[in-house]
């Protein structure tokens, strides 16, 4: 059973990294691009949203160009031996880049739904920015920011094509379990990939019923 509980816990791993960082970069990009009032804002929240959109292949192929051993900036983390192709912490930088986005964009929509007055309240009796984030905005937009956080979850628990170029598929090392459900068909082991494919269609309904029953929760504060 180590060909299905191995795959599953390197799978929940990655996917628990990727989301850390997802949360952290997306909460702070959402926050200054919902404060940020500009046409370019528009270009930047775009940019930052391609991952959604492209390819999982293309974005592994960015990858390689970036983080492989001939990159540039793969070079430079060599030099100091760091390396991220074929290992597991590869496969969190690329479930963390397709992850991002979906944090980004409900994070940004729950900041804009804040009542500004509330934060300009808090600004007058002497608050710093820093405290009307954490004391304010955040606990404001913590539903719609926790609905992001499980959809970019349940995104990089089930993330394929990127992993696969950056990481590959290296079994109890890089083998997340979508990559080891391809391998297990690609070897005609039906019941090792219907198990396997059981698993991940049972935890992804788990985060996304989650998510489902946080976001009309959101919507129904915001209209009350």
């Amino acid at each position: 059973m180590s060909e299905l509980w191995v795959p599953l816990g390197l799978s929940f791993k990655v996917a628990g990294w990727a989301t850390f960082f997802a949360t952290l970069l997306g909460v702070g990009g959402a926050f200054l691009l919902s404060r940020w009032r500009s046409p370019l804002a528009t270009v930047v929240d775009s940019m930052l949203t391609l991952p959604l959109v492209l390819p999982p292949t293309v974005i592994g192929y960015y990858l390689l160009v970036v983080f492989g051993r001939r990159g540039w900036l793969g070079q430079w983390l060599s030099s100091w031996g760091i390396e991220l192709v074929f290992t597991w912490q590869g496969a969190v930088l690329a479930a963390t880049i397709v992850a991002f986005p979906l944090v980004l964009k409900s994070a940004r929509a729950a900041f804009e739904g804040v009542d500004r007055r509330l934060e300009q309240a808090a600004a007058t009796l002497g608050l710093s920015s820093a405290d009307i984030f954490f004391r304010v905005s955040l606990p404001l937009a913590a539903r719609g920011i926790m609905a992001g956080v499980l959809l970019a979850f349940a995104r990089a628990l089930g993330e394929f094509g990127a992993t696969l170029m950056i990481a590959g598929s290296i079994p109890g090392r890089t083998q997340t379990l979508s990559i080891a459900i391809y391998e297990a068909v690609q070897a005609g082991n039906d019941e090792l990939a219907f198990m396997m494919v059981l698993l991940i269609s049972l935890s992804c309904i788990i985060v996304l019923c989650v998510a489902g029953w946080l976001t009309p929760n959101t919507q129904r504060r915001e209209t009350t």
